[in-house]
């Protein structure tokens, strides 16, 4: 586990634009294009926000983030209770991988299942399409920065939980995800190319 303190976000202006993390969206091949959700969107992610309660207690350890499920299956995620998120981007692997490592600007098919720390719900996964996500030009990709910084080292055949604070994922909401969440995600490198 190795845990990435707080530096400036190198993708802030395309994050606060609105910039979906394809691993975010809800369609077939998701898209990397900008989108800027409604205000009827954004008014729903806010007061769901704030009818949830605000975590409380000491920082999470990574241990207490539960993964059941073997690598090459889907994951199930279970966020803990009686602590809040910890400060930084945390990266623990869960299943060592055997085949090449992702390096800056290195391509990969990603198998992920997302959930959010507030509300412990899972909110979609790559394998519910059937296919796992490509990413390419892994440092400087069009995702998420937790994913950018959060994927480097990750070998082929192997699983890692990122923990993602609000500033490396969506600071200020998109879509459903509310303005200040944590995201918890469960990734698998299924290929690994550069």
């Amino acid at each position: 586990m190795r845990t990435v303190g707080r530096t400036a976000l190198a993708l802030v202006p395309l994050l606060s634009a609105g910039l979906a993390l394809t691993a975010c969206t809800a369609s077939d091949r998701p898209s990397t294009k900008t989108n800027t959700p409604s205000a009827t969107t954004t008014t729903a992610a806010a007061s769901e926000a704030q009818a949830l309660p605000t975590p409380s207690g000491p920082p999470c350890e990574p241990a207490q983030y539960q993964v059941t499920g073997e690598a090459g299956a889907k994951p199930v995620i279970t966020v803990p209770t009686g602590c809040k998120p910890q400060d930084g981007l945390v990266v623990r692997d869960l299943t060592e991988g055997t085949g090449p490592e992702i390096k800056p600007g290195s391509n990969a098919e990603i198998h992920y299942v997302l959930a959010t720390f507030r509300d412990r719900k899972t909110r979609e996964a790559s394998w519910d399409r059937g296919k796992p996500f490509e990413v390419e030009n892994i440092g400087q990709a069009s995702v998420i920065q937790g994913w950018n910084e959060g994927l480097i080292g990750l070998k082929q055949g192997g699983r890692r939980l990122l923990v993602v604070p609000p500033e490396k994922g969506y600071p200020n909401g998109s879509g459903s995800i509310a303005k200040g969440e944590t995201l918890i995600f469960v990734v698998d490198a299924v290929k690994v190319e550069g």
